[in-house]
């Protein structure tokens, strides 16, 4: 296997769809993806997998049972497994995501949203 570097900006570009997490590389049985964000999500919750949420262009919010959490670039937070969150974003906003291989997008809440099958890029 060869070792290459990932240039997120580049990879950015590749696509334009909202709510669609494409799978940029995968360790130790988590699953490195970027996605872009715009509007509202699905309040959801992950039985089994904690999420990190790493900003990296942009402004996220997640809503969470007792406040809301405002993520602007550089910044990340750790959703710990059975926090039901809800992600918006007013304008676009690209992220980068660690999840293990089993977690699906939309949690226990399966909708036209959910995506079983990702993209690699």
């Amino acid at each position: 296997m060869e070792i290459e570097k990932v240039n997120l900006e580049e990879k950015l570009g590749l696509f334009s769809a909202h709510w669609s997490p494409k799978v940029i590389g995968e360790l130790n049985g988590q699953l490195v993806k970027i996605a872009k964000f715009k509007g509202e999500f699905i309040k959801h919750k992950h039985i089994n997998e904690d999420e990190l949420f790493y900003v990296i262009q942009g402004e996220l919010f997640i809503e969470l049972t007792d406040k809301t959490l405002n993520l602007k670039a550089g910044e990340f937070v750790i959703i710990p497994k059975g926090t039901e969150h809800k992600p918006y974003a007013p304008k676009e906003v690209s992220v980068l995501l660690f999840e293990p291989v089993s977690t699906l997008n939309t949690g226990e809440a399966k909708n036209h949203l959910t995506q079983s099958e990702l993209d690699r890029l």
